[in-house]
């Protein structure tokens, strides 16, 4: 008779099917260490108990020699079980942030590329995982964000991240995965106490523990009372957030400065969460923080890996960093779909039909007139100075050609800023 799994683990797990909604998938992202194999094995007999459909993904990062016997487990554990796999082999590019973090970041483009948004995707961290990563938090000085460790459920790009066994102990999962006779690949790398993480797991955890019995316990419902706060903090700053907004990733930065400091770095910190955006090293925050009342027309920039912030003209910008423009224009039939760097174009145009001049959409370059209805030639600088968009903007804005006529300036994908005499742009 083949041995039963434990009735504790495979309750948490239907606790994880009821968060999900029916019809959406299930997706289990697999290692093929013990941990992942151990609940990719449960989750086939829940997902089949509940006729909720189950797959797997496997990231390979390439990182070790033994990558290749970690894909190969997965497969045939995936064939054993009858669970579909999707294996994305990922180039780990370091850029800053250590290999770990190069590793977490390529691991988590492979989930958005795979799972679909409103699909679930299974971790399968544990107790012993959440006491480590609050540790390694405080021994970097990290705030409360970072001592609340890893969230049991988080949503990410539509995608709902949930870890099921996270108040499970890793002896828990390795005795249920003896008795059932399972099988997984042991990772090389786990023994190497170079490594922050193994050192805590191998030399400090058994020490702590043989003080204190319960210490690995104790150390994540530490990281879970933290995640309460942090979620009643961010909850009061988004309500003040809202009394600061001045428009998509835009604050009010004279009225932020006012504030104390540490509501200051909380409220960006929520913002950079709210728009996706990775939050600000402390000594980059503090750098943001001291130009928020800079001159009237200084364009302060501050950069960190993933994010940009810009304070002109007493607001702050947010923002995902710009990227670099090319040399570019394009000649346009004056129909929608028109590839543009900003995207397609989805605009289709009308003009007066006595002007045979091809029309051509490339960058600002300076100089450009336009005839407006009723006002006659404007400087296209005068008109942006006018309207006030920030300059980053202003280099990103294509202009419409007809030889040396100006017929308009435009933002991808539909918005039209100009539209000259005789000129109509319609959408769609």
């Amino acid at each position: 008779m083949a041995p039963q799994p434990p009735k504790r683990l495979l309750r948490l797990l239907h606790d994880a099917l009821a968060e999900t909604p029916p019809g959406r998938c299930v997706w289990v992202a697999l290692s093929g260490g013990l941990d992942s194999s151990l609940l990719l094995t449960l989750a086939a007999e829940a997902c089949h108990t509940s006729g909720r459909p189950l797959r797997a993904l496997h990231v390979n990062h390439g990182l070790q020699a033994a990558a290749s016997e970690f894909e190969t487990h997965c497969q045939q554990l995936c064939q054993h079980l009858g669970v579909p796999l999707a294996i994305e082999r990922v180039a780990v590019e370091v850029q800053g942030e250590g290999v770990e973090g190069a590793a977490r970041r390529a691991r988590y483009a492979a989930f958005a590329q795979h799972v679909a948004p409103g699909d679930a995707l299974w971790l399968a961290q544990h107790q012993d995982d959440q006491a480590e990563t609050l540790l390694l938090a405080a021994l970097r000085g990290s705030g409360i964000r970072g001592l609340a460790g890893m969230p049991y459920r988080r949503e990410w790009q539509g995608i709902t991240l949930l870890r099921p066994w996270l108040s499970v102990s890793r002896q828990t999962l390795a005795d249920a995965a003896h008795a059932m006779a399972l099988r997984w690949c042991e990772d090389p790398t786990n023994q190497d106490i170079a490594l922050d993480r193994n050192r805590l797991r191998h030399e400090v955890l058994p020490t702590l523990t043989q003080r204190w019995p319960g210490a690995v316990r104790s150390l994540a419902q530490s990281a879970g009372l933290a995640g309460e706060a942090d979620a009643l903090l961010a909850s009061y700053a988004a309500e003040e957030l809202a009394t600061l907004a001045l428009g998509a990733g835009c604050l009010d930065a004279a009225a932020l400065a006012e504030l104390p400091p540490p509501r200051q770095r909380l409220l960006i910190r929520t913002l950079c969460q709210q728009l996706g955006l990775p939050t600000p090293p402390q000594v980059r925050l503090a750098s943001l923080l001291g130009q928020l009342t800079a001159a009237q027309d200084a364009q302060v920039l501050v950069e960190w890996p993933g994010t940009q912030a810009r304070v002109w003209r007493r607001r702050l910008y947010l923002m995902a960093p710009l990227p670099t423009q090319p040399d570019w224009q394009t000649t346009w039939n004056g129909e929608p779909g028109v590839p543009t760097p900003l995207g397609a174009l989805q605009l289709r145009l009308e003009r007066d039909s006595s002007s045979a001049a091809p029309v051509i959409l490339r960058w600002r370059q300076g100089g450009e007139v336009l005839v407006l209805p009723g006002r006659g030639r404007r400087d296209l600088k005068r008109l942006l100075q006018e309207r006030a968009l920030p300059p980053w903007e202003r280099e990103r804005l294509i202009v419409v050609m007809a030889g040396e006529h100006c017929l308009g300036a435009l933002q991808p994908p539909a918005n039209v800023l100009w539209q000259a005499a005789g000129v109509v742009f319609h959408t769609g």
